[in-house]
């Protein structure tokens, strides 16, 4: 009997104790005061923060606030935090895909973007973090949908500048090499061209041409702002290196009949517009042949008057 005691005591105790290595976590990050990040960990440090103090206070989520509190502490102390594997999270078969692109997207870009834009690293990693938490959950779909939302936009913010920053590097060689060559250089920044055009970049995960929310409303919000200047569409499909090149049009051809598919939907007319697949040709970043990049897998979406 005394030892159905004991062993009855130990059981209450262990979730007691559990619960209290979680408060103590969450108890530590919560002191932290973190009102304007600026390095790479503490713009960390202030989304796990977030995400601690909502599963603490608002869901009572003891596990996922000590995970988020536990991140918290380690970007605190200088390390480089990445999002939870995959498999640490019991997803349902049909989120595993998404999530997983996701997450490799995240990683190819983890080293160019902790330098150049570790502000919206943060952001991706820790709602990266937050959508594989929910959609694990399954309790409250508005949820889902912020903390997926949240990870996309962070995403094509990086997407977007890591296309800049190459652009510029392409045009300081071309400087480079005429200023060797004591030619005086010609430098040429493109946002319209001699026919007018206006260009939006939309974005796809890898072997993929289904368009996310985010790349929707992004879309819908340059066709709103662009009307006045409507006229036709051209929009031209792309994909990294990796596949083959037969494969890849192929490929390219479906990103830009999503995108034009979006834009019926939204009340262009289909004969207004055209669609050209690039394949491989036209990459946005330079790789190697048979080479997985997120900036280069796109749709560009051009309205000429």
């Amino acid at each position: 009997m005394k030892i159905l005691m004991k062993a009855l005591k130990l059981i209450l105790l262990i979730p007691l104790f559990f619960l209290m290595a979680c408060s103590a976590a969450y108890e530590q990050v919560k002191e932290i005061d973190i009102k304007n990040p600026k390095t790479f960990q503490q713009h960390l440090l202030y989304k796990y923060k977030i995400n601690a103090s909502f599963e603490a206070e608002k869901m009572h989520d003891w596990n996922s606030a000590k995970l988020y509190s536990e991140k918290a502490l380690k970007a605190l102390s200088g390390e480089n935090i990445y999002p939870e594997k995959i498999t640490y999270w019991k997803l349902p078969t049909e989120i595993v895909k998404d999530i997983q692109s996701g997450y490799n997207n995240l990683l190819s870009v983890y080293d160019e973007a902790i330098v150049k834009d570790p502000k919206n690293l943060a952001e991706a990693i820790s709602s990266l973090d937050c959508w594989a938490e929910q959609e694990e959950e399954k309790w409250q779909t508005w949820d889902i949908d912020k903390c997926k939302n949240d990870f996309h936009r962070a995403m094509h913010h990086i997407y977007n500048l890591l296309k800049e920053e190459d652009k510029k590097k392409k045009v300081n060689k071309v400087i480079e090499k005429e200023d060797k060559e004591h030619k005086t250089p010609q430098v040429v920044i493109v946002t319209e061209n001699e026919k007018k055009e206006v260009m939006q970049i939309i974005y796809f995960d890898f072997d993929n041409s289904k368009l996310s929310e985010i790349s929707k409303n992004t879309l819908f919000n340059f066709l709103d702002k662009n009307k006045k200047k409507l006229n036709r569409y051209i929009i031209f499909g792309h994909t990294d290196t990796k596949g083959t090149s037969q494969y890849n049009m192929d490929l390219s051809i479906k990103r830009a009949e999503s995108v034009k598919n979006a834009l019926i939907n939204h009340g262009i007319v289909a004969n207004d517009i055209s669609i050209v697949g690039k394949g491989e040709d036209h990459l946005l970043i330079d790789t190697p042949d048979d080479t997985k990049h997120p900036v280069n897998r796109r749709a560009e979406v051009k309205i000429i008057n």
